[in-house]
């Protein structure tokens, strides 16, 4: 895990790093500027012939992108550096930064900025853009000749690469201050900045990569933060090990409460995402009339059919017979097309109450607990909750999708921590809580997976992984990073506007076996 921070942080971080381990700002510089040209490079090819503009404001943000400028020359591009300011009004090492790239390109490569439709035409003929205007210090609303220049940058429609983050977002909020570039590509240095991943951020930052420029260690622990970013490699460590003695009983028997007439696809996809995430077994219990439609749509998971009411959902009749197969399951999802039929909320408020083991509760689960998220201090076992904004608006008091989606991560780790249950809150940038109050931001996903069915997936896959044995906080993470990464996998062969479930299903071996090669 990576931890996220704030723009002060990361002062704080640079001013120690210069001050106290004796790194001169311009060797930071020079490790950004290089990060960000092999991010560049790798997003969008060699620049060799290329055309890029880059768009340097008085600060330290405009000293990395004079170190942009001066690599990129070297790469045999065509850049031109538009500077916001004359060279007497930059920062000390954005100024030697700026001189170092006149002497390497020449005074020509430079234009001053005069007026919007001078820079407007210069971006226009430009095939790659770079934002170097301001960085993380900024507080204030984006007003003229800066302005002007955001506007420019969004409206040539050319490729832009942020440089940190994209000039006029708010560091911590991701809030827009006035008007902020539209990044294609985001390259951030050190730790990452919660704006990237908040509010306007999520969808002004682009791609965000993140970039080592040598900030100590022993710093980086000392920094206080309890928002982390889930990285490949806390994925990989904590996937179980799949030995050559084992069996099917070695990755657990996951139950799955699921299923009504008419929704017996969201069980089957349910089913489908714990088997492909690893789980050695998978049994379905569902409303006894749909029972053979599941069985149609599943060959290697187990269905059982349990009472149901004259509406074909589960009835409160089913209790005794759903509290044993609980029993016998090493982990349990409840909820995907259960449906909200009142016996059968009744039927699914009397099994929470019950909980003691590792479980997942999605859809219609959390929709039975609408009005009465108190129940879930029954739970002898903390379940995990997926819940999308509505959902979560459902379970709160008093508030809507929207207040949910302005504080996804104040609203995620306030319910975890009031109610200590661990919680999924779905959408863009995914934001896992646990009862501590600690949280972790998913990186993975894309707006294709924005489709019916990716919910069940996702819980099918957080049941898979707890059956094989990861503990609540791993399993919520891990599988929410792999359905992502496989949405990703899933996009990049298919696109994005067609993406359904079943897509994301087939990418998840590719998406483990990535993680795992990795």
């Amino acid at each position: 895990m990576t931890k996220i921070i704030t723009g002060t942080q990361m002062q704080e971080l640079d001013r120690r790093t210069i001050a106290e381990a004796r790194i001169p700002g311009t060797t930071l510089m020079e490790r950004a500027g290089s990060g960000v040209v092999s991010c560049l490079e790798q997003t969008f090819g060699s620049t060799r012939g290329k055309i890029v503009t880059i768009l340097c404001g008085k600060g330290n943000n405009g000293g990395d992108g004079c170190v942009v400028a001066r690599l990129l020359h070297r790469r045999q591009a065509k850049v031109l550096v538009l500077a916001m300011a004359p060279v007497s009004e930059m920062s000390r090492d954005a100024a030697t930064m700026y001189r170092q790239f006149v002497r390497s390109a020449g005074k020509s490569a430079v234009r001053p900025y005069t007026s919007k439709s001078q820079t407007q035409s210069l971006l226009r003929d430009s095939d790659i853009l770079v934002d170097a205007l301001l960085g993380t210090g900024l507080t204030s609303e984006v007003t003229g000749r800066y302005g002007e220049a955001i506007d420019s940058i969004n409206e040539a429609s050319r490729p832009v690469v942020a440089v940190d983050l994209p000039s006029g977002l708010h560091a911590d909020t991701g809030a827009i201050l006035g008007r902020a570039v539209q990044a294609s590509l985001t390259v951030t240095f050190g730790l990452p900045k919660f704006g990237l991943y908040q509010n306007h951020g999520i969808d002004l930052a682009g791609l965000v990569t993140i970039v080592d420029i040598g900030i100590p260690q022993a710093y980086i622990d000392a920094v206080q933060s309890r928002t982390t970013l889930i990285t490949n490699s806390f994925v990989q460590a904590s996937l179980p090990a799949r030995r050559l003695s084992s069996h099917k009983g070695t990755f657990g028997h996951a139950g799955i409460i699921a299923g009504s007439v008419g929704k017996t696809g969201a069980a089957a996809m349910t089913a489908k995402a714990a088997l492909r995430v690893g789980a050695g077994l998978v049994t379905v219990a569902t409303p006894s009339s749909v029972n053979d439609v599941l069985e149609a749509k599943l060959l290697e998971a187990m269905t059982v059919p349990m009472p149901e009411t004259k509406s074909r959902t589960l009835s409160r009749t089913a209790f005794d017979r759903l509290a044993a197969f609980i029993a016998a399951r090493t982990a349990i999802a409840i909820g995907p097309g259960l449906s909200t039929h009142p016996e059968t909320v009744e039927l699914v408020q009397a099994l929470i109450k019950q909980l003691d083991r590792p479980a997942v509760l999605d859809a219609d689960a959390l929709n039975a607990l609408a009005g009465r998220a108190s129940l879930l201090t029954a739970c002898k076992t903390p379940p995990i909750l997926t819940p999308h904004p509505g959902e979560m608006a459902r379970l709160e008091i008093d508030t809507t999708p929207q207040r949910i989606n302005a504080d996804r991560i104040g609203t995620a780790a306030r319910f975890a921590r009031e109610r200590g249950v661990f919680v999924v809150l779905k959408g863009a940038r995914t934001v896992i809580a646990r009862p501590d109050g600690a949280v972790a931001i998913c990186p993975t996903g894309n707006p294709g997976m924005a489709t019916a069915g990716t919910g069940d997936v996702l819980t099918g896959m957080i049941v898979g992984l707890l059956a094989q044995g990861l503990e609540s906080w791993e399993a919520a993470c891990v599988a929410t990073y792999l359905h992502g990464s496989a949405g990703d996998l899933a996009a990049a062969t298919n696109g994005q506007a067609g993406l359904i479930a079943g897509d994301v299903i087939d990418q998840i071996p590719h998406a483990l076996k990535t993680v795992y090669e990795a």
